[in-house]
C-alpha cells in the first residue's frame, strides 16, 4: 500500500530527486516527530486482497516472529503504516512484511523512519492481481530511495511475477537481483535464511542447521503429536506392565494351586501308611 507515489522524497526540506536511471539514497535527517503532525495509523484499506494472501501473509509473519523472538534488538512486523519523510503524513507506505534491526522490540503504531534512526532492513511484499505491477515499479523504487538493503516480492496464486518469488539487494542505490540458488531457493544475507516455495506457500530455510523455519502454531503441534506419542507410548508400557502382573498373578495362583495339592496328596500318603 503506497501513498503519494511521486519520484520525489522530502526530508526536512532536504529534497532527493530520482532523474532517469540514477537512484540515490535518501539523506534522511533524523529527529523527533512534530507532535502536532498526525499521522494515520491506518489508510483504510484492507490487509489482504484475497484469504490466500491473508494466509500466507500471517504465516511469514508468524514464522519470523518466531524466528527472532530471542533477538531483543529486531523488530518484526508488517501491515503497519510507515512514514518516510517527517512532517508529511502523505509521504507513507505499509509493507506487507517489514524486519529491522537495532531498533528493538516494542509496540509501534506506526514506523516513522526519522524516530526509528533507519528504514526496515528486509521487506516481502505479496503481489496479486491489483498490486504486481506497483510492487515490481513504483514500491521497488521507493524501498531503494528509502534504503531498505532486501526487497522481496511472494506471489501466492504464482500469476502475476515472472517468477512467484523474487529478491533483490540494495547496491549502490539501485536493487540488484538476488539470484535463484539451484534448489530454487532466494538467499536473504539479511534474514542469514533462504526464501523457498513449500509445496503451495512460501518457507523459510535455515542452511546452518538444515532444518524449516515453522509457526508457532506448526511448533505447537509437532509438540502436541510429540506429547501424545509419548503418552501411547506410556499407555503400551502401563498395559505391558498390566499384563505382566496379571501373568505374574495367573502364575502365583498356580502355583499355590500345585502347593495344596501337593499338601493334600502328603496328607493323603501319610493317612495311609498309618493305617
Amino acid at each position: 500500500m503506497l501513498g503519494n507515489k511521486g519520484g520525489t522524497i522530502m526530508a526536512n526540506k532536504e529534497v532527493i530527486e530520482v532523474t532517469g536511471s540514477n537512484i540515490s539514497t535518501p539523506r534522511i535527517r533524523y529527529a523527533p516527530t512534530n507532535g502536532a503532525i498526525i499521522y494515520p495509523e491506518s489508510d483504510g484499506k484492507p490487509m489482504a486482497e484475497t484469504e490466500r494472501h491473508r494466509d500466507a501473509l500471517m504465516d511469514v509473519l508468524l514464522i519470523l516472529i518466531e524466528a527472532f523472538k530471542d533477538k531483543p534488538d529486531v523488530c518484526v512486523s508488517g501491515n503497519m503504516m510507515m512514514y518516510y519523510v517527517e512532517g508529511d503524513p502523505h509521504k507513507s507506505i505499509s509493507p506487507d512484511v517489514f524486519v529491522s534491526f537495532g531498533i528493538g522490540k516494542k509496540q509501534r503504531r506506526t514506523y516513522r523512519v526519522w524516530e526509528e534512526g533507519k528504514p526496515p532492513d528486509f521487506v516481502l511484499e505479496f503481489s496479486s492481481q491489483k498490486t504486481h505491477r506497483t510492487d515490481q515499479k513504483e514500491k521497488k523504487l521507493l524501498y531503494a530511495l528509502i534504503g531498505v538493503r532486501e526487497y522481496f516480492l511472494y506471489d501466492p496464486e504464482r500469476q502475476y511475477l515472472p517468477t512467484p518469488l523474487m529478491g533483490f539487494r540494495l547496491v549502490e542505490g539501485e536493487y540488484v537481483p538476488i539470484p535463484m540458488g539451484p534448489d530454487g531457493g532466494v538467499m536473504s544475507a539479511t534474514l542469514d535464511l533462504e526464501l523457498r516455495l513449500r509445496g503451495k506457500t512460501l518457507g523459510f530455510y535455515d542452511k546452518v542447521s538444515s532444518e524449516w523455519l515453522e509457526t508457532p502454531a506448526d511448533i505447537a503441534e509437532a509438540r502436541a503429536d510429540e506429547e501424545a506419542a509419548r503418552a501411547d507410548e506410556e499407555a503400551a508400557r502401563a498395559d505391558e506392565e498390566a499384563a505382566r502382573a496379571d501373568q505374574e498373578t495367573e502364575m502365583r495362583k498356580q502355583a499355590e494351586a500345585e502347593a495344596a495339592r501337593l499338601r493334600e496328596e502328603l496328607e493323603r500318603l501319610k493317612a495311609q501308611n498309618t493305617s
